[in-house]
C-alpha cells in the first residue's frame, strides 16, 4: 500500500457520509472515479430506485436496459449483507479484466474499539482476536493516518436462482480485505474490498490500497491527526 509523498499538501476530495463523522473524529478519503455510491442510506424505496438506476446507468453506460436493470436488482440483494456488517457507506466499482466483467464493493463503518488503552494496545487486540477466529492473512501495517490492521481471507456467498441461468441458488467464494484503524475516540474505522471475480483481484486490490492509503482524519476544530504520533 503506497502513500503519497507529501502528506500535508494532500487534500481530501470524497468525504465519509455524515454517519461517520463523531463530534470529535471527522474521517475522509479518496474514492476511484470507477466506484459508485451504493444507495444503503436511501430513505424510501422510490429512493432507492431511482438512484439504483443512476447508478447503473454510469457503471454500465453501453449496456442495454435489461442487463442495467439485472446489475441494479443484484446490488440492491447485496444491501441486507452490507447492513448485516453496519456499513454506512458503500461503493461498487465495474471494470473489464482479460475481456471479463468484475465487480468489487467497497464498504465502511465505525465499530467499537477493543477495551483497552491506546492505539498500539488496540492493534494488538485485533490482530490476537482475528487470528483466533480464522487462518486469514492478518498483519499489521501503518498507514498515512496511523496505525491499522488488515485481513484478507475468502468466505461464501449465495445468490438466489432468479439470478442464475439454472434457477438455483449459486455459492461461489469471495475475496476480501478489510482494514481496521482504531481512532483516538475509542471507536475503530473498518473498510471493506470484496470481489467475487478472482481476474480482477489485483487490480481491485491496488485501488483499494490507494483507498486506505488516502484516509485522512481530522478534530472537530479541523486539524489533522495522525494515531501513530497523537498516541506516541
Amino acid at each position: 500500500m503506497t502513500a503519497p509523498a507529501d502528506l500535508l499538501a494532500f487534500i481530501p476530495t470524497h468525504p465519509a457520509p455524515p454517519a461517520l463523522n463523531s463530534d470529535d473524529i471527522q474521517v475522509r478519503w479518496v474514492m476511484p472515479e470507477l466506484f459508485h455510491d451504493l444507495p444503503i442510506d436511501a430513505g424510501d424505496d422510490d429512493e432507492t430506485i431511482r438512484r439504483l438506476e443512476e447508478l447503473a446507468a454510469a457503471a454500465l453506460p453501453g449496456a442495454g436496459e435489461e442487463d442495467r436493470t439485472r446489475f441494479a436488482m443484484i446490488c440492491a440483494l447485496g444491501f441486507d449483507e452490507l447492513r448485516a456488517f453496519g456499513a454506512e457507506y458503500a461503493a461498487i466499482g465495474v471494470i473489464a479484466v482479460e475481456n471479463t466483467p468484475c465487480t468489487g464493493t467497497v464498504f465502511a463503518t465505525l465499530m467499537d474499539s477493543p477495551d483497552c488503552d491506546g492505539i498500539s494496545a488496540q492493534v494488538k487486540a485485533i490482530v490476537s482476536s482475528l487470528r483466533e477466529m480464522s487462518n486469514h492473512e492478518v498483519s499489521e501495517l501503518e498507514l498515512p493516518c496511523g496505525a491499522a490492521v488488515s485481513h484478507i481471507g475468502t468466505r461464501d456467498q449465495r445468490l438466489v436462482g432468479d439470478f442464475t441461468e439454472t434457477g438455483e441458488d449459486l455459492l461461489f467464494s469471495t475475496s476480501f480485505i478489510r482494514v481496521y484503524v482504531p481512532l483516538p475516540n475509542g471507536t475503530t474505522l473498518t473498510m471493506e474490498l470484496s470481489t467475487p471475480t478472482m481476474v480482477g483481484w489485483d487490480t481491485f486490490s491496488t485501488m483499494f490500497g490507494n483507498i486506505v492509503s488516502s484516509i485522512r482524519l481530522f478534530s472537530a476544530e479541523g486539524t489533522p491527526l495522525i494515531t501513530s504520533e497523537t498516541t506516541a
